[in-house]
C-alpha cells in the first residue's frame, strides 16, 4: 500500500471484529511510528498498550466511573464552546452525519449515550493504546506527538488493520493513570482503539467528507510584503 493510499483508506472505524492482533504486529507498528519526526529528535511520547484481561478490567473500572458524577476534570481543555462559525459547522456536520446513519434521534438521550460509552469499549476493538506526554513539555511536543498518531495509523492500514483515535478516554486519566501505571508528571493525550474493522457495521460506513483547497490553502503571491 502507498502513502496516499493509506492516507485515503485510513478513517475512524467504531466497530471492530474481535479477531486478535498478534504483539508482535503492534510491535512492528509502534517501531515505525517512532520514525515520525520532533523537535530536536526528543521524541516525547510514551505509549501504554493493552489487551486482554488488561484490557477488560480497564474498561469495566472507566465504564464505572463514568456513571459517578462529577466525571474528574481533564487535564487540557477539549473544543471550546465558542467556536469560529466555520469550525462548529464541520462538527455540527459530523455529528448529525454519523448519528443518522445510526437512526439516533437528536432528542434519543439513551442511544446516544450508549453509543458514547462504546469509546470505553475500545469499539470492540482487541487492542488499546494510551499516548502520553510528559507535563514538563509544551506545544511543540504535542505537535509532534500528533505526528507520531497519524504514523501509527498509517502504519497500522498499511498491514491491514484499522484504528479510531479517541480523545474521549481524556475524561477519565485518573483511571486510565492506575491501571496502565502511568506517572502523574504525563498526560493522557488520547487513547486508539486498533484491530480490525466489522465490515458489516453499519455505522464502519460513515465517511467524513473534507474541505476543498480553497477553504485552508493560500498560494502567495509573488510580491512585495508590506512592512510588518
Amino acid at each position: 500500500m502507498t502513502v496516499d493510499e493509506a492516507l485515503v483508506a485510513r478513517r475512524s472505524v467504531r466497530a471492530f471484529l474481535p479477531d486478535p492482533v498478534p504483539r508482535a504486529t503492534v510491535e512492528e507498528i509502534l517501531h515505525i511510528a517512532a520514525r515520525a519526526p520532533s523537535g530536536q529528535n526528543t521524541q516525547p511520547w510514551k505509549v501504554y498498550a493493552v489487551d486482554g484481561a488488561v484490557r477488560e478490567r480497564l474498561c469495566a473500572a472507566v465504564l464505572a466511573r463514568r456513571e459517578c458524577r462529577p466525571w474528574p476534570e481533564r487535564e487540557y481543555p477539549g473544543q471550546p464552546r465558542d467556536l469560529p462559525d466555520v469550525f462548529r459547522r464541520r462538527r455540527r456536520e459530523n455529528g448529525i452525519g454519523l448519528y443518522q446513519l445510526l437512526g439516533i434521534g437528536k432528542d434519543d438521550r439513551e442511544a446516544a449515550d450508549a453509543q458514547q460509552r462504546r469509546n470505553y469499549l475500545f469499539f470492540g476493538a482487541p487492542v488499546g493504546l494510551f499516548v502520553l506526554v510528559h507535563k514538563a513539555l509544551s506545544i511543540g511536543s504535542w505537535v509532534d506527538t500528533g505526528m507520531f498518531l497519524q504514523a501509527i495509523m498509517l502504519a497500522a492500514r498499511a498491514r491491514g488493520l484499522d484504528t479510531c483515535p479517541q480523545g474521549a478516554w481524556a475524561n477519565f486519566h485518573t483511571v486510565v493513570r492506575v491501571h496502565v501505571g502511568a506517572g502523574k508528571d504525563e498526560t493522557l493525550i488520547c487513547g486508539m482503539a486498533l484491530g480490525h474493522a466489522d465490515p458489516e457495521a453499519k455505522v464502519n460506513r460513515f465517511g467524513t467528507p473534507r474541505a476543498p483547497l480553497e477553504e485552508f490553502v493560500t498560494f502567495v503571491d509573488d510580491k512585495e510584503p508590506p512592512c510588518a
